[in-house]
């Protein structure tokens, strides 16, 4: 019979292995980095497996209606996740995550002594066989909950089994982003409540402490995306004049952080709203909105506002088209009219946000898409490359120059909007191909 401890054992095996005669990390080679911190990653993944299953364990015998005889409190502590937080140096917030994990994947039984798969077992499976780590299955377990009541067992299991095959290899971050667009796809209805959440929880606080003005704010979506969109086009404005100016080594040279730049944008704006008589453009910064026509037109759905996660209603999509330019695009399903050829070098407009519409922003790391620029996959000039679609990508400067200078390859398989870009890594690394774009993160229909 199959041991629980069978793939934490298997992962300590690989990472031995990995590890070979090297004496100490300092003495591994760059192929060897990356295998061991690989194997790493798995055994982290396949010990919280175990480790929730003991979590659930100690929680089951330390629950409340045991008294004196709870084994928590035998040990010395209170709770079981004050018990298990101490002896492994963790929050109680973590101890808390790992016995909701375990007793969500763990096997049951009915009144009968049946038994019962577990709640989750798509969850339960990736997470015993190290593919992802109890932090994730915690963000999973818990948005699937919340599904079950929305829309029922049957959506919930497809949304299961859909995330568990997209979170591997995802950060925590990419796997809250891909949750909370997935909410919107399945509950479009719960869009503008939850909406409504978010703007009562907005809010804005100034003091002076240390000769210094302390701004914390916290912003909805829609009234977030102006401010952010905005600060952002400043930033991008800076740093084109900075490549465009003196030697980044002369004295005199620009040293600001970015988050210096994002203060001084700031008060830029601040001291431009106060005039109103210089015409700054920002970059050309524009809040871009994508909505589905038919959406836009029955009020059903929702929409998505380029930098921001948090889906956005219709109502607030067509308040925020009345307060700015609106600017409609068709192309058709392979893009065709928005291919140039070699009839011209630099990407237009309407290509742009074609671009975006299906990278999201920088299709390698995922920044927004004002902090982007399109770019040829196959060269113009080196490769004679096209200025079509099926040619262009959206990157930030960093990961130009990564993708570019490290050799990997990009591939788009299909066409038009709903493309899936593909980056293939240099030959010899053993690393495998990653999917790119927003189909890294999104459910894409």
């Amino acid at each position: 019979m199959p041991s629980t401890l069978d793939p934490l054992l298997e992962a300590t095996r690989l990472l031995e292995r990995t590890w070979g005669g090297a004496g100490s990390g300092a003495g591994l080679s760059r192929a060897q980095l990356v295998a061991v911190n690989d194997a790493i990653g798995r055994v982290r993944r396949t010990l919280d497996a175990v480790h929730a299953e003991v979590a659930t364990g100690i929680a089951r015998e330390s629950r409340r209606e045991l008294g004196p005889e709870s084994l928590a409190k035998q040990q010395g502590f209170r709770t079981a996740a004050h018990l298990i937080a101490t002896t492994t140096g963790s929050s109680t917030g973590d101890a808390h995550r790992l016995v909701k994990v375990g007793e969500a994947t763990a096997p049951r039984t009915n009144l009968l002594g049946k038994p019962l798969p577990a709640k989750f077992p798509a969850v339960r499976a990736a997470l015993t066989e190290g593919r992802i780590g109890a932090a994730a299955a915690d963000l999973l377990v818990t948005f699937l909950d919340r599904m079950i009541v929305k829309v029922g067992r049957d959506a919930a299991a497809e949304a299961e089994e859909f995330l568990v095959a997209m979170a591997p290899g995802l950060s925590l971050d990419e796997v809250r982003r891909m949750i909370t667009r997935l909410e919107a796809h399945l509950d479009p209805d719960g869009v503008a409540p939850r909406e409504e959440e978010l703007r009562a929880r907005a809010s804005l606080s100034m003091f002076e402490r240390d000769g210094m003005l302390h701004l914390n704010a916290t912003l909805d979506p829609a009234r977030g995306a102006a401010v952010k969109t905005a600060i952002e086009g400043y930033v991008s404005a800076e740093f084109a004049a900075k490549r465009e100016g003196r030697d980044p080594a002369a004295p005199d040279a620009d040293r600001r952080t970015v988050q210096q730049i994002q203060a001084d944008a700031l008060v830029h704006l601040a001291e431009h709203a106060l005039t109103c008589l210089r015409n700054t453009t920002l970059n050309g910064a524009t809040v871009v909105v994508r909505v589905n026509a038919a959406d836009l037109e029955t009020g059903t759905g929702f929409g998505l506002v380029d930098g921001i996660t948090q889906p956005v209603s219709i109502d607030t999509v067509r308040r925020m088209a009345g307060g700015g330019r609106v600017t409609r695009w068709v192309c058709g399903d392979d893009g065709e009219i928005l291919n140039w050829g070699r009839e011209r070098r630099l990407f237009t407009r309407a290509q742009r946000l074609a671009l975006t519409e299906r990278d999201g922003g920088c299709a390698f790391c995922g920044l927004p898409p004002g902090m982007t620029k399109a770019h040829h996959i196959d060269w113009w000039a080196r490769d004679h490359g096209t200025t079509d679609l099926t040619n262009g990508i959206l990157l930030c400067e960093t990961c130009h120059h990564l993708v570019h200078d490290n050799g990997w390859d990009i591939r788009i398989d299909g066409t038009g909007i709903h493309a899936k870009v593909w980056f293939l890594p240099p030959p010899g690394t053993g690393s495998a191909p990653r999917l790119g774009g927003r189909a890294r993160t999104e459910h894409i229909a």
